[in-house]
């Protein structure tokens, strides 16, 4: 393992070595600088920054960051950026040495007659030209326009009608990328993990789009960069607080409220941003609840909410140094309090349950830039994810020799794990032909798969008892990667990625190497292909129940193996110009086998799960997802959106499941088809629909019942998911108005949510038949669906100050 580690060391030292001096040679000269927005200073990532005279560019990192080396001009320098919704930028000055320079650019104004954004043809890299695929960057305005259920703007949501994504049923936000399960997705919130992003037992996701600026989903092809998951990794960057003016902005739902504030500290040094989302379907709920207890005789209350609170600090140290402490915090609890009388009665019981579940990030990050070719980026984070439910109860009653009691029981069972993550990474752009990024990564894992606290007074007798220990590990990663243009048809993408795994003295090391390329075939056409090896060492125990949280993390051990993965991937890309307008065109084939997968054994769940018992409820198999995928995007003009269309297979297969057998992956669609469309009609009018169709998710079905001796009954399920729910699809509308006041602006959004009220399933189950008592069948035992959510109208009211 050390060998390998100074191998790597020493071919980065190799890489920046040869950068260096051919960036020092021929008398080349380096421009460098941020690109931020002009009006908030808000840092813009994916920015264009050119030379029109020579063709070479660069592009803004993921912290608004550029470094573009040239040929020395005779003259001048002359330097363009550009970026989509934004005007362009132009510079120019006489430049004999390296220098520096900060873009500002403006947003193009919605005051006018026409809407019409366009984009800047040959200034911006175009997708034939860019080695990465499998990638998709979604704007968040563009994620606002978007249909809504319940009101409520989901970034995940929006993300399941992209190719390649399913979600896992009706209504659900969770995210099953290429075959894959959710723990396989790495989910970043400012560089910080987050463990589980569903609110409202998976109906809503944790992120408030108000408080976010670029969202972008990784579905393969994986840069050397991200490691730890095997089938996604959702990189979300929070805005960064306006430096130039105080600014809020929020909504109003049918079951929430949300408001973000962001200002200056100190004009162009420091800023803030502080934003808050809670559910108010528990308030509205209570008089009713508590009207008919009291009618029974009883008091108490039954409720449920959750909340987000985002927070930002961004502090500018010095014209190189920038310091931010970002953190969140996000919490779904569900309650039920009842009382048979009042608390001072002699005879007095009551009885109380809660479920509850959370995340809990905090990231301190520190940019440097180094000099006018090195960025460096130190990441300091933290991350916890808990599950709870418990009870308790209190009886108060005179005993048989007339002395007053008082009995009392409590049980908690809760379930976490905590991270702790230091981070670097280095930007190195010696030359336009080479972007080089490299840099370590330490994790300290804490795990509670399970632990349970039982307190209890019974009379005369204390009890109390806890279970449930914690088990640490260590995750180390290693990486390097150089985005290299060997010649002009020809660029690839080459890294390295060592991870290593320590756990109750066993050590996992793990070798990925990363590599993606992509050949023009003509101007317009371009063959891409990538190849990534990905390990995971935490799993997640998935219930085979619906809507609960009760999906327990847990870590790779000296028994349970760590999750491996390969996925090759093979496709074509171009721009096509239609009517001067640009349109996305690309298709992608992908093979991913997958190991080490673990699944509840037979009749297993997470009740009584503590201690190390977890790892006598599992097992382990393999897993197997290919298919292919085709993606239509516009995202210039009036009109917007895409067309995307999956065929894809999703197989598993346990010794201990099935007898063996391959299955079919609960989430093994065959086709799944989106059409996603927004149009400005004029700037404050618009109108937007989505529409898809997916094949109906596999499921296990009795296929006979036996009555046994004794009265018992004996179902043969036969093959695991062997049978196929009905197809889902659904259409959806928004329809948006803007109207201007002096002190901003208010959206009107009227959303409808399956608009021509398909009963999609969401399960399935069993009902008896009936026989007369002559032995007549009058009703044949049959399976019937359930279905969720019909035809939904919500309205939300948006505003701007």
């Amino acid at each position: 393992m050390h060998t390998i580690i100074r191998s790597l060391l020493l071919a980065g030292a190799v890489l920046l070595a040869g950068g260096a001096a051919r960036a020092q040679s021929g008398g080349k000269i380096t421009i460098s600088g941020y690109v931020r927005d002009a009006a908030t200073g808000e840092n813009l990532i994916g920015v264009a920054v050119v030379s029109p005279a020579t063709g070479e560019g660069a592009a803004t990192n993921t912290y608004g960051f550029y470094s573009l080396t040239l040929s020395a001009p005779t003259d001048s320098v002359r330097l363009l950026a550009s970026y989509l919704g934004y005007e362009r930028s132009r510079w120019a000055t006489v430049a004999t040495a390296n220098a520096s320079h900060n873009f500002r650019l403006r947003t193009i104004s919605s005051e006018l007659g026409e809407v019409k954004i366009v984009g800047n043809r040959g200034t911006e890299e175009r997708i034939e030209r860019s080695t990465r695929m499998s990638t998709i960057n979604v704007p968040i305005a563009q994620i606002k326009n978007l249909p809504k259920l319940f009101g409520e703007t989901d970034v995940l949501k929006v993300l399941q009608l992209l190719p390649g994504v399913q979600s896992g049923g009706e209504g659900q936000s969770g995210l099953y990328v290429r075959g894959g399960s959710p723990d396989q997705n790495l989910i970043l919130l400012d560089g910080t993990p987050v463990y589980n992003a569903a609110h409202l037992f998976g109906f809503f996701s944790v992120f408030n789009a108000d408080a976010l600026n670029n969202v972008e989903l990784i579905k393969g092809g994986f840069p050397a960069r991200y490691g730890g998951r095997l089938s996604s990794v959702l990189d979300i960057s929070m805005k960064e607080g306006n430096m130039q003016k105080f600014h809020g902005e929020g909504a109003v739902g049918i079951v929430a409220a949300k408001i973000t504030l962001e200002g200056p500290i100190k004009k162009d040094t420091a800023s803030f941003l502080i934003s808050a989302r809670r559910t108010y379907l528990d308030i509205l709920a209570q008089p009713f609840i508590k009207s008919q207890l009291s009618a029974e005789g009883g008091a108490g209350s039954v409720g449920y909410f959750f909340h987000d609170l985002n927070a930002k600090l961004n502090w500018k140290l010095s014209g190189r140094d920038r310091l931010y402490l970002s953190g969140y915090t996000g919490y779904d609890k569900f309650y039920a309090r009842f009382r048979d009388k009042d608390k001072n009665s002699s005879d007095y019981s009551r009885a109380e349950a809660n479920l509850g579940w959370g995340n809990l990030t905090a990231g301190l990050r520190w940019n440097r830039v180094v000099n006018d070719k090195l960025f460096m980026n130190t990441h300091f984070s933290y991350s916890k994810y808990q599950f709870e439910v418990g009870q308790e109860n209190e009886q108060r009653y005179t005993d048989n020799r007339g002395q007053p009691r008082t009995d009392k029981y409590s049980l908690r069972y809760f379930s976490n794990i905590r991270d702790l993550s230091l981070k670097t990474d280095f930007d190195y752009a010696p030359s336009p032909d080479h972007y080089i990024r490299f840099g370590g990564q330490y994790i300290l894992h804490s795990f509670r798969p399970g632990a349970l606290q039982e307190k209890g007074n019974f009379g005369d007798v204390d009890g109390q008892t806890k279970l449930g220990t914690q088990t640490l590990a260590s995750e180390v990663g290693l990486y390097a990667e150089d985005d290299y243009r060997l010649t002009e048809r020809l660029k690839v993408n080459g890294g390295l990625r060592l991870n290593g795994f320590l756990v109750r003295g066993t050590f996992y090391p793990s070798i990925e190497p990363r590599l993606a390329a992509r050949f023009l075939l003509t101007e317009q056409w371009a063959l891409k292909a990538s190849y990534a090896r990905t390990s995971q060492f935490v799993h997640l125990l998935v219930n085979s129940g619906i809507g609960l949280p009760t999906d327990l993390w847990v870590p790779s051990t000296p028994v349970i193996r760590p999750q491996l993965a390969q996925q090759f991937s093979l496709g074509a890309a171009r721009t096509i110009n239609f009517k001067e307008e640009d349109y996305e065109l690309s298709f992608e084939t992908y093979y991913k086998p997958m190991r080490n997968l673990i699944e509840y054994r037979e009749g297993a769940s997470f009740l009584g799960t503590v201690d190390s018992q977890w790892e006598d409820k599992v097992t382990s198999g393999k897993g197997w997802a290919y298919g292919g995928e085709l993606f239509l995007q516009k995202k210039t003009g009036r009109t917007t959106g895409w067309i995307g269309y999956s065929l894809a297979w999703s197989k598993r297969r346990f010794p201990d499941l099935n007898q063996g057998r391959i299955f079919p992956y609960k989430y093994d669609r065959r086709h799944d088809v989106s059409v996603v469309v927004s149009h400005h009609f004029s700037p404050t009018f618009t109108l937007s629909a989505t529409w898809v169709y997916g094949t109906g998710n596999a499921t296990t079905l009795s296929q006979g019942r036996f009555l046994l001796g004794g009265g018992q009954e004996y179902d043969d399920y036969g093959d695991r998911n062997s049978f196929r729910m009905q197809a889902y699809h659904r259409f959806d509308l928004d329809l948006s108005k803007t109207k201007k006041k002096k002190w901003g602006e208010i959206v009107n959004s009227f959303s409808i949510y399956n608009a021509y009220s398909r009963r999609n399933p969401y399960y399935l189950y069993y009902q008896r038949g009936y026989t007369d008592y002559q032995g007549n069948v009058q009703e044949k035992p049959t399976y019937r669906q359930v279905s969720l959510f019909p035809i939904i109208p919500s309205f939300s009211k948006a505003f701007k100050f």
